[in-house]
């Protein structure tokens, strides 16, 4: 957590509404393994990192709120008896959909003003949105003493993707970013939404995450149809979710459903046994396991769930010939973004090198690399 960062936020807000604001962080979240699982109310097992938004928030005395971006240089008025999604896709949306989706609980906020700044790369698949939408929810909750739980603080802002930013999400990245522990990262059960803290020690390894600094135009519209493609097995299965069908039950469904589709709703299935598996690893420090299933996990995502792109099935085949590197694979919801990588310290500055020039000499881009530490989960910091 960037101190410079959260001073940076407060003596915004001080300059701007001249009053001393309640102070919020609400970290980003990478996700050890179990993409796309979280929609099919399987596992996934992420974790919140030391890169987040700050946030400072305060009552306003006028009849409108006021939300500064200070990354983007913009500002929000909002009415709140008349609250208007906006058509350009903004972060607007998510902030409009947060406190649209506060109102809806019935209780009562008055008008506010907030500014905040954030050191999560856009587009990195370390789930910025969510790190906003909860920093908002945690911040209105906590201003207006409004007595939700954060179980209900992150539907909040999970219904906030859905209706107002039109992204059919499951609850991971909001889970995560709330509910992060230091050095833990969490075995969440998406359907009970219960969960367990798992203690990460990589002992001789670190994480590096390497962000392939692209993203494809798939990204929103493939995500919501890879989620077309698992409703349509559940119910042809006449099942709840994908988390309740066997593999014998999706071969039964072969000549009903396309190959692509058979492959998706297969990788959906061994990715869950995955997730238990990784889980088990870790609690044996079994840090080698854990790194094989990042790329099997990869190799699933790119050729069955086909999520993946050239740019990251490259560095995920690059950090496989690396000796220092146990485990890669691409992390987030695909079609570019980030690749996460378990990475010897001994050898970390070498093998950040190494890719960083294979990478520029393949596709004359600049990859972007951060070494990222599990943290503490949305949180008052003052």
């Amino acid at each position: 957590m960037s101190k410079q960062l959260i001073h940076k936020v407060e003596n915004h807000f001080k300059a701007e509404f001249n009053v001393e604001p309640l102070m919020v962080f609400s970290p980003g979240r990478i996700n050890l393994i179990g993409e796309h699982t979280d929609y099919n109310n399987g596992f996934v097992f992420p974790a919140a990192i030391d890169k987040g938004i700050a946030m400072a928030i305060g009552k306003s005395d006028t009849d409108r709120s006021t939300i500064v971006s200070l990354d983007m240089g913009e500002h929000l008025v909002v009415d709140l008896k008349n609250l208007q999604r906006i058509e350009d896709n903004t972060w607007k949306n998510y902030v409009l959909g947060v406190v649209s989706e506060i109102l809806k609980t019935e209780k009562e906020i008055t008008n506010f003003n907030c500014a905040f700044a954030g050191n999560i790369p856009i587009g990195s698949g370390l789930s910025s949105s969510a790190a906003l939408e909860n920093s908002l929810a945690f911040a209105c909750n906590q201003l207006f003493d409004l007595g939700l739980s954060k179980t209900e603080l992150i539907h909040i802002s999970q219904k906030a993707e859905h209706n107002y930013v039109g992204v059919n999400c499951g609850i991971m990245d909001q889970y995560a970013s709330m509910f992060g522990k230091n050095s833990h990262a969490i075995f969440l059960d998406c359907k009970t939404l219960t969960s367990e803290l798992v203690p990460v020690h990589l002992c001789d390894y670190e994480i590096i995450l390497v962000n392939s600094n692209v993203k494809h135009a798939l990204a929103e519209s493939g995500y919501n149809d890879r989620y077309a493609v698992c409703q349509k097995i559940v119910k042809l299965l006449n099942k709840p979710s994908l988390r309740e069908v066997s593999n014998e039950e999706l071969n039964a469904l072969k000549t009903k459903i396309s190959q692509s589709e058979y492959n998706k709703g297969l990788y959906i299935l061994q990715e869950n046994e995955r997730v238990v598996a990784c889980k088990d690893a870790l609690k044996e420090n079994d840090i080698e396991t854990v790194g094989q299933l990042l790329f099997e996990s990869h190799a699933g995502q790119s050729k069955m769930y086909d999520i993946s792109c050239i740019e990251l099935d490259f560095l995920v085949d690059e950090a496989k010939k690396n000796d220092s590197v146990i485990g890669a694979r691409m992390m987030g919801g695909g079609f570019g973004g980030c690749t996460i990588n378990l990475v010897k310290k001994s050898s970390s500055n070498n093998f950040q090198s190494k890719i960083s020039k294979t990478y520029k000499k393949k596709f004359n881009r600049d990859c972007s690399i951060y070494k990222v530490i599990l943290n503490d989960g949305t949180r008052v910091i003052k």
